[in-house]
């Protein structure tokens, strides 16, 4: 399955869960999807479909397709510790995240076509492929061509706060990745172990 490029809004609504991580897209109407979705009440699902949901919650919010999901999942089961907490670190350790993070984009959408488009550079050497691993002591920066983008300002003054595992310097658009970040600091509607459970069965 592609990398889905329609509403994002829908998918959150099919799904109950915000993708952007707001809960704006299930603030006005927070039922299905569909011409008739107010009317529809959810039907229980099974154990397979709490699970496929789940790794669908995981997958949509950091924007991967099917196959570079599923990939970054075989990655952290051959690494040590607590496979679930592996697999949230990798996805919150990729470049177009972390610029996500810093708040030098609005959606992790936008940070991907940022870091594709050449505009980010990681310890002063430009790298353009969104899905890169960064590395704690990292320092990620805007190029100078692109420090003034109108859309870099709006986000970062919409930014109120940055998770304690990035240090930013708005005015330099500059950030530093310092340490790995703690499963306590990460999305809490997610269950993790059911994702696993899914690739699992």
């Amino acid at each position: 399955m592609a990398r889905n490029t329609g509403p994002t809004w829908r998918i959150s609504r099919r799904l109950n869960f915000s993708v952007l991580e707001t809960g704006e897209e299930l603030t006005k109407r927070p039922y299905i999807p569909g011409m008739h979705g107010s009317a529809t009440r959810r039907i229980k699902q099974s154990n397979y479909g709490l699970q496929k949901a789940e790794k669908q919650k995981m997958r949509h919010m950091y924007g991967l397709s099917e196959k570079q999901f599923y990939n970054t999942y075989v990655k952290a089961v051959k690494k040590k510790g607590v496979t679930g907490t592996n697999l949230f670190v990798m996805l919150e350790s990729r470049l177009d995240n972390l610029v996500y993070r810093m708040g030098f984009a609005s959606t992790r959408k936008q940070a991907r076509q940022i870091v594709a488009h050449g505009h980010v550079m990681v310890d002063g050497k430009k790298v353009d492929i969104p899905s890169c691993q960064i590395r704690p002591g990292s320092v990620i920066e805007l190029k100078d061509n692109y420090k003034n983008n109108p859309f870099v300002a709006e986000s970062l003054e919409a930014t109120a706060s940055f998770k304690d595992f990035v240090e930013v310097d708005k005015d330099a658009r500059k950030g530093k990745y310092v340490r790995y970040p703690e499963r306590k600091e990460l999305n809490q509607e997610i269950n993790e172990l059911l994702v696993i459970e899914y690739y699992n069965r």
